[in-house]
């Protein structure tokens, strides 16, 4: 009896230790209210009534790490410096016939509240068991609390059979000598930008791998999706109830060759921060700027400043988050991959500043919400 009660107190204890942070340490460890480095790489947040809620891919150790032994994990905050461990709420299956079954690769899941159903929606990017990243199919699952659990719907290749909205009708027709063509050469390039992939893929659906969900202002819902190879983004509307496609989609910067979207919106102005595309090993991020969500895109360059900026302080974008009660104030949020042991990865987390209207990112050792 005395062991246990030591124990409730010791465990008492830790977690009152280890939910003192009071600021945010870029790529440290960054441990939860239980004292465990937190779980959820390639996340999103939302807020609920107070509450923000982390979701993530919950890694694993060693270099099978990287397939989804779990599922997707969340964690709770009130003040964003301190994360309670709320588990893992969409479950990889056991059924080997499920496309989420335990083996897939589930990556970025991002979830947003349909105002018009009531539901928590997390849409992520699948690969089925075995097949690498060749499926690179949009998956979308539902939970009527942000607690979840999420029920797992289904999986689209988007857009099937459907043109982007300023597809020139000239570039529909399949050109057949496009495959004999050296890729990365101008004549390549020129062809991607041209709609060879989308061509290609026309009848199964556009790929879906790198990607992020953005609500407007107006409650319509965006999937922003690394699509043809990795080579263009594309920016898809979704239905009403964001289970689905409106089949009204578009391009950005094709050929650019971008990943890892993360869009904001400040003063009626779209912007976005990608990456390069350079496996697990960090590049130079890009950012854009709009002033519809359909473009053009304007590109603005590195937003990265100072030592460490050409790889953007050795991370990846993966969202950027609003922060509550701080209008027009928003947290840049990447992740610092470990492919040996995936379950190290560590989070970059910085304020973003603006110089005009191109958005700034600082390298800082250590920070807190005052800097807003």
């Amino acid at each position: 009896m005395i062991k246990f009660l030591c124990s409730i107190v010791l465990s008492f204890l830790c977690s009152f230790v280890f939910s003192q942070n009071d600021s945010f340490i870029p790529g440290n460890t960054w441990k939860d209210t239980n004292g465990v480095h937190i779980n959820a790489h390639g996340g999103g947040v939302v807020f609920v009534d107070g509450v923000y809620y982390w979701y993530g891919e919950y890694k694993t150790a060693g270099r099978g790490g990287n397939t989804s032994l779990q599922g997707v994990s969340c964690y709770s905050s009130t003040d964003l410096y301190n994360w309670t461990n709320e588990g893992i709420v969409l479950r990889v299956e056991t059924n080997p016939n499920s496309e989420i079954t335990k083996g897939c690769i589930i990556e970025r899941p991002k979830v947003v509240f349909n105002k018009k159903t009531g539901k928590y929606v997390m849409w992520f990017h699948l690969e089925l068991k075995g097949q690498g990243y060749d499926a690179a199919r949009a998956a979308v699952a539902v939970s009527d609390s942000p607690r979840g659990p999420f029920q797992f719907k289904k999986s689209y290749r988007p857009n099937k059979g459907v043109w982007p909205m300023d597809f020139d009708d000239k570039f529909k027709s399949a050109v057949i000598a496009e495959h004999r063509l050296k890729s990365w050469t101008p004549e390549w390039l020129t062809a991607v930008k041209n709609g060879m992939f989308v061509r290609r893929d026309f009848e199964k659906g556009q790929m879906s791998r790198d990607m992020t969900v953005f609500v407007d202002d107006n409650d319509k819902a965006y999937l922003i999706h690394a699509s043809e190879d990795n080579l263009t983004l594309h920016l898809s509307e979704l239905t009403a109830d964001y289970l689905d496609f409106t089949e009204k989609w578009t391009r950005m910067a094709p050929a650019g060759h971008n990943e890892a979207p993360a869009i904001f919106k400040k003063d009626g102005i779209y912007y976005m921060i990608t990456s390069g595309c350079t496996g697990w090993d960090p590049n130079e991020a890009r950012s854009f700027s709009s002033k519809s969500i359909w473009g053009p895109w304007k590109p603005l360059g590195n937003p990265c400043v100072g030592k460490g900026a050409e790889l953007t302080f050795h991370s990846q974008s993966t969202y950027i988050l609003p922060v509550d009660g701080k209008k027009d104030q928003f947290i840049f949020m990447a992740d610092r991959w470990k492919p040996d042991n995936p379950i190290d990865g560590s989070y970059v987390w910085l304020p973003i500043k603006f110089d005009k209207e191109k958005p700034v990112l600082n390298w800082l050792e250590s920070w807190n919400l005052d800097v807003f």
